[in-house]
């Protein structure tokens, strides 16, 4: 069997973060016996051909190099709503995707295209795959669905492209209800996978120690984290692990309430770099809110290091709590805090709730169990496009 991923989000270099669930998904495909090769946009510094960790890549021009700047960054919906350049640069990147789909399935003949958030390359997949005869499996990872909160006149493009699907699949059940109005089947719960061999447990543990890892911005919940550490009693170090436009505001909030000391902002670090500072916390706090799932919650839960947030989005179906973690009640800063320093302070829960969260990990995000499930899918993708 032949896969073509089609994203516009893909690792530039093996050890990237971008995209980099995506990956470990067609690497896990090969044992499954599917051949999988991706098509995602150029940047500049980029070939435009790669081979990353034996999955080939080829990067489509869609501008100028000057210009090719859309993908990767994660601020493709803020860049575009900013700028008329972007917006054309969009509009030229979609056409650029659906071309270079459209010579993959000529030349290749992949047995089925995936692609991975409805917006941009579900549409160009669509378009292409309708073109092609071939059938579409496309994954909605959350920030493609926000992007319809507000924007009513994009639903009937969505629409276009799920109900242009033979699948679709949501990485968490909490997308599956949104999405279910806009699809002609009901879409399926398909989580994407963990790299398992890379997140682990440490002795290597400070227990006044939590961490935060994801973009700096309002929808990931940093401000709440760091509201909840000025409420904790005890004298706990955050560690921040990520970048965004939101940062210079939250460094002046910190100072503001005397907690300069005890954050460290440790910026956009390798993928590689983030299981030893997760292993090392006692806990990892989540204040995610409409989060499509979290899958940083999952690689805490690998490290035996518990996962603390609100009972929001996606984050429910990784987080059962009490039991592979903790949530509480979404917004509820005060609740939060007290749910970090009851861990911190009691070494017992949180090995049992680590120990707890790391086999429900295992279990469900594992690159082979995930794997195996997106192989039947595409499986049941191409006997429905046969009938």
């Amino acid at each position: 069997m032949r896969a073509l991923f089609v994203t516009h989000s893909f690792p530039r270099f093996d050890g990237d973060s971008a995209g980099s669930f995506i990956l470990r998904l067609a690497v896990g495909l090969v044992d499954q016996g599917v051949e999988v090769r991706v098509v995602a946009p150029s940047a500049p510094g980029l070939d435009a051909s790669a081979v990353i960790q034996g999955i080939p890549v080829t990067r489509f021009r869609y501008a100028p190099r000057t210009y090719e700047t859309l993908a990767y960054r994660g601020t493709m919906a803020d860049d575009v709503s900013r700028s008329i350049t972007a917006k054309v640069a969009l509009a030229s990147l979609i056409i650029a995707e659906t071309a270079a789909v459209r010579s993959q399935i000529s030349a290749w003949k992949p047995d089925v295209v995936h692609a991975h958030w409805w917006f941009p390359s579900g549409v160009a997949a669509a378009t292409a795959c309708r073109l092609g005869g071939v059938p579409l499996v496309t994954t909605s990872h959350g920030t493609d669905l926000r992007l319809l909160q507000g924007r009513p006149r994009a639903r009937p493009l969505a629409r276009y492209v799920f109900r242009h699907s033979a699948r679709v699949t949501c990485v968490s059940d909490w997308l599956a209800r949104q999405a279910a109005p806009l699809c002609r089947t009901t879409p399926i719960v398909a989580p994407m996978p963990v790299a398992v061999s890379l997140f682990g447990p440490s002795t290597d543990r400070d227990i006044n120690r939590i961490v935060f890892v994801g973009r700096l911005s309002a929808q990931k919940g940093i401000e709440a984290a760091i509201q909840a550490l000025a409420l904790m009693r005890r004298s706990i170090v955050l560690d921040v692990i990520g970048d965004g436009p939101d940062r210079p505001a939250l460094v002046e909030l910190a100072a503001r309430l005397g907690l300069s000391d005890r954050i460290l902002w440790r910026g956009q670090v390798r993928h590689t770099d983030i299981p030893a500072l997760l292993a090392r916390a006692s806990a990892l706090v989540a204040p995610f809110v409409d989060e499509g799932l979290g899958l940083v919650a999952a690689e805490a839960q690998l490290c035996e290091t518990p996962p603390v947030g609100f009972a929001s989005g996606g984050l429910t179906d990784v987080i059962e709590n009490d039991v592979t973690g903790v949530l509480v009640a979404s917004g509820d800063v005060a609740a939060l805090a007290a749910a970090v320093e009851k861990i911190v302070a009691d070494p017992e829960r949180r090995e049992r709730l680590g120990r707890a969260g790391r086999l429900a990990a295992l279990a469900r995000f594992s690159p082979s169990a995930v794997s195996q499930h997106y192989a039947q899918i595409y499986r049941d993708a191409m006997d429905s496009n046969a009938k």
